[in-house]
């Protein structure tokens, strides 16, 4: 099968492969291809199931770092280069495998059980478990202020669930572009399902329903791949200039340009050009993507799994005292630090980690939804139980 062929096939699997930390339901298994019909597959791409699995070792790492960088200048750097493109990385790729999302109810029904029912899951687990590890006893659980790693689902939800309608109006970069620029100026919003972070990263999402298979296929070309390499070690040297200069919360994409010591006016200047640069190293990110299978392919399957369960490590990791030896903060402990990270975040990807954890990231409950007959505008199935 050619390149050209396997991303074709990409939006064809896009319910079998959804979301990864940008996954809303990573696909059961690990295996290269998913099923499709009784007797039937349909091979995964390798392009994305790759991308996706280096992202998510990205996000591992980069909360691997962040305990280091007040003592390294290099790490807060690269720490910075890490944030500006690794989530925006998941968002594009989450819209692009959205395109097909509709109001069926089979499609609602994935949204619940594949983004949702995680959601509250852990978004309970963290709370409880941050109780213990910041020693923080009266902590709530509250669905309507995600804690950590949550806030990518209840924002996937918003997304997912406006889908037609950013497939329906027109200049929808545009319109995306005029809900996340205010985001920057009203503080008021407030954190409630994570709208500073929803309406921010939206662009990306929004991108990301309109890019076409031949739009990744331009990352291809050698040439790119060549002039990806001078772009981050550009914007490498630029990070470094900016560590003593520059806050790295803006590329969190969670507060106001006031709540970050800038005046109004900064927001809209800094959305833009973090939206523009976040793209560039998206794109240069994409372009080193490897198109063939690797040994980590089949680990693309189970990057949600990755992202909401390394989590844990990372925060129990400095209650257990794990940054306290002055050796961790010198080069020998910022590499063990990187590596043990990305072999946490590969772990979990694995198979036997998606079978235990399957129940709460890929519930079926089929008890909780009427039957509904399959094709467009079908209506409930009086036969059975209406």
């Amino acid at each position: 099968m050619s390149e050209t062929t396997q991303a074709a096939h990409a939006h064809a699997t896009a319910q079998s492969q959804t979301e990864t930390t940008a996954d809303s339901g990573a696909a059961p298994g690990t295996a290269s291809a998913v099923r499709t019909a009784p007797g039937r597959t349909r091979e995964r791409d390798a392009f994305f199931d790759n991308a996706k699995y280096l992202a998510i070792v990205l996000v591992a790492v980069g909360h691997a770092w962040e305990p280091l960088r007040s003592g390294s200048r290099a790490v807060t750097a690269l720490y910075m280069i890490v944030y500006a493109f690794h989530m925006p990385t998941f968002i594009v790729v989450s819209g692009y495998f959205s395109r097909g999302f509709d109001w069926s109810a089979e499609r609602l029904k994935r949204l619940v059980t594949g983004v949702a029912v995680p959601y509250v899951v852990f978004e309970t687990a963290y709370t409880l478990y941050t109780r213990w590890t910041d020693q923080v006893p009266e902590r709530p659980i509250s669905l309507l202020g995600p804690l950590y790693l949550t806030w990518f689902l209840a924002a996937l939800f918003i997304w997912r669930l406006t889908t037609p309608l950013w497939r329906f109006v027109r200049w929808p970069m545009l319109l995306a572009l005029a809900l996340a620029v205010p985001a920057t100026v009203t503080p008021s919003i407030g954190n409630d399902l994570a709208l500073q972070r929803t309406l921010q990263y939206l662009p990306f999402f929004v991108l990301g329903l309109y890019l076409k298979p031949e739009h990744f296929q331009l990352l291809r070309r050698r040439e790119v791949r060549i002039l990806a390499v001078p772009v981050f070690a550009c914007a490498l040297a630029v990070a470094y200039w900016a560590v003593p200069r520059r806050s790295g919360d803006w590329f969190f994409h969670r507060d106001g340009a006031e709540e970050l010591g800038a005046p109004g006016w900064y927001g809209p200047v800094m959305t833009l050009t973090l939206f523009a640069c976040s793209l560039l190293l998206t794109a240069c990110f994409l372009a080193w993507v490897p198109r063939r299978r690797m040994w980590f392919t089949a680990l693309g399957a189970g990057t949600l799994y990755a992202y909401l369960l390394h989590g844990f490590f990372a925060q129990g990791a400095k209650f257990w005292g794990w940054y306290e030896p002055d050796w961790v903060h010198g080069p020998l402990g910022e590499i063990t630090a990187t590596a043990v990270a990305a072999v946490i975040a590969t772990v979990l990807c694995t198979p036997p980690v998606q079978q235990v954890f399957r129940f709460v990231m890929e519930p079926k409950m089929q008890w909780a939804f009427r039957q509904y007959a399959s094709g467009p505008g079908a209506r409930p199935n009086r036969a059975q139980g209406e």
